[in-house]
């Protein structure tokens, strides 16, 4: 018997081949930076295990070992995993066989947890707004926070052209000199603490990011990773 090769969407196949997430990987397909079979992929192209796949000149292989990584981000590090600037990347950080990629991204004077992987369907899981992932940053601002400047981040704020969502917001100290806050957000949208800030006016002088879902960075040392357990990634594809 003839076994039939199932067809599935280019973009889950280089997802799955730990590429990037789905989304980014469309972006590529329509930057023309795939090649199937000799041909310039587009949008809903449908391929099998035994096309030639090519990313930026390289074959595409699906990767048969799923990788999971906890990383704690120093400042000075761009999320990237090529930077024409020749900055150094979070990738340097991470010395693994496989080929991983940043799940999402912290800008480069950010600090705290930063996820790897080689997985498409765990960084879309994580990355897609749908799946609500909260994201848990410790932020200190010069001078004080008032309560009234607390309940707009929490009902949601205005930031350029759109509105926040509802926030999770404590104060953990505050003075007229610095105040330090706990803001718990599920968005994740680029530099969107740093931007909640610059609405009520307060300068951001540190931003770490303690904890992705229930993964926190307490234990690791800055600039170091570690595995993620079996049940880690298990709890993780929950809706938390």
């Amino acid at each position: 018997m003839v076994k039939i090769m199932e067809e599935i969407r280019l973009q889950k196949f280089l997802a799955e081949a730990g590429i990037a997430s789905r989304r980014k990987c469309e972006t590529y397909i329509k930057e023309g930076k795939v090649k199937v079979n000799g041909k310039t992929a587009q949008i809903g192209d449908r391929v099998k295990e035994n096309d030639n796949i090519y990313f930026n000149g390289k074959k595409v292989k699906k990767e048969e070992k799923k990788v999971y990584i906890l990383l704690n981000k120093p400042i000075g590090y761009v999320t990237t995993v090529k930077d024409e600037y020749d900055r150094k990347k979070v990738t340097d950080l991470v010395n693994v066989k496989e080929r991983v990629v940043p799940v999402g991204r912290l800008d480069i004077n950010t600090t705290g947890a930063l996820l790897f992987s080689n997985d498409g369907e765990f960084i879309y899981h994580i990355t897609h707004p749908k799946h609500e992932i909260e994201k848990t940053y410790i932020v200190q601002v010069k001078g004080s926070v008032s309560q009234n400047e607390i309940e707009k981040l929490q009902k949601g704020i205005k930031i350029e052209n759109y509105v926040t969502k509802p926030a999770k917001v404590k104060l953990i100290n505050s003075n007229e000199n610095t105040s330090e806050l706990e803001i718990i957000i599920h968005e994740g949208k680029n530099r969107q603490v740093r931007k909640m800030m610059k609405a009520i006016q307060k300068e951001v002088i540190k931003l770490h990011r303690s904890k992705i879902g229930k993964l926190n960075v307490k234990d690791l040392k800055m600039g170091t990773w570690r595995y993620l357990k079996p049940h880690e990634v298990d709890k993780i594809n929950e809706t938390w």
